[in-house]
């Protein structure tokens, strides 16, 4: 059993998924920082400085809070539409920056593979074609199964 586990681990798929879990958690860290620190800034801007994280609605009407952590510390029900209102706006942003990061990996690589098909392309020799190869051995066939012609 610990034998097939050792197989199991070692293909080349899990090894490759455990890379990509690795490297999508690295990659999740920098776009949120990207929405959070970068785009929700000047959305901010753009729309007047409205902070939708901290729109909701007290459910049974316990009290006024100043804020959503406020009402949720003092174990009010709450409807954070805010919160997802934003949870939105930011997975519309992070597709799209995943889009964009897609697409531009996808010209690299397309470039890359235009690049080496053209390069083999050149370096591959311009031998005789399979018809010059057939016409040569019919033309030593014949010439072996020719007798000689007696001198006059």
């Amino acid at each position: 059993m610990l034998q097939e586990f050792r197989e199991f681990i070692s293909r080349g798929n899990v090894m490759d998924m455990a890379v990509g879990i690795i490297v999508g958690a690295a990659f999740t860290a920098i776009v949120s920082s990207l929405v959070a620190d970068l785009i929700n800034p000047i959305i901010g801007l753009i729309i007047g400085g409205i902070d939708f994280s901290n729109m909701f609605l007290v459910l049974g009407g316990s009290g006024d809070h100043a804020s959503l952590q406020a009402a949720r510390d003092a174990g009010a029900a709450v409807f954070a539409y805010g919160s997802f209102i934003m949870a939105v706006i930011n997975f519309l942003i992070i597709a799209f920056v995943v889009f964009l990061l897609v697409k531009g990996v996808n010209r690299v690589k397309e470039a890359a593979e235009r690049k080496a098909k053209a390069e083999a392309t050149e370096e591959a020799p311009a031998g005789p074609s399979e018809k010059d190869i057939l016409i040569e051995i019919r033309d030593a066939l014949r010439m072996r199964d020719t007798p000689p012609s007696s001198p006059v």
